[in-house]
């Protein structure tokens, strides 16, 4: 439950800093020239949380979806981005043996991070299993993906 609580408050305070910043960006554009009549100045392409890297570098996230794509189903381009269809195939190798029981639905939720925590105890995590991608979740995590390095 509390677990719950801290990630709906992470996600609001996250979501809040998002939309002020992005609002600061585009506020000298909007006082220059305001949108057309009619028109929302609001970008449909604005998609926030798409992408969790979980604090990989864009080289060590390819690493990771290289190695999906060879064993775990991942279809998808190999640009370093962990989005929706990454998270799935991780899904998929933690629901083989991490005790990964969710959806496969490439949310990275306090599910998918408690799974990941089991599996990164082979890569120095030493943490609890809490569901909270902290910084020793990060390091472990970073720790696995460039030992995922030459599966391309």
């Amino acid at each position: 439950m509390r677990s719950n609580v801290l990630l709906k408050t992470l996600v609001s305070v996250t979501t809040a800093v998002g939309i002020a910043a992005g609002g600061m960006a585009v506020a000298g554009t909007a006082a220059a020239a305001p949108a057309p009549a009619g028109k929302s100045s609001v970008s449909a392409e604005a998609t926030p949380f798409a992408v969790v890297n979980l604090g990989l570098s864009t080289t060590q996230a390819r690493n990771v979806q290289c190695f999906l794509k060879n064993s775990w189903g991942y279809t998808g381009a190999l640009d370093g981005q962990l989005g929706t269809n990454s998270w799935k195939a991780m899904q998929r190798r933690l629901a083989w043996n991490q005790g990964y029981t969710g959806a496969i639905d490439g949310i990275v939720g306090p599910g998918t991070i408690s799974a990941l925590q089991r599996l990164l105890r082979g890569w120095q995590y030493t943490g609890a299993i809490d569901g909270i991608a902290g910084p020793g979740t990060q390091a472990a995590f970073k720790r696995y993906a460039n030992a995922q390095a030459g599966h391309c």
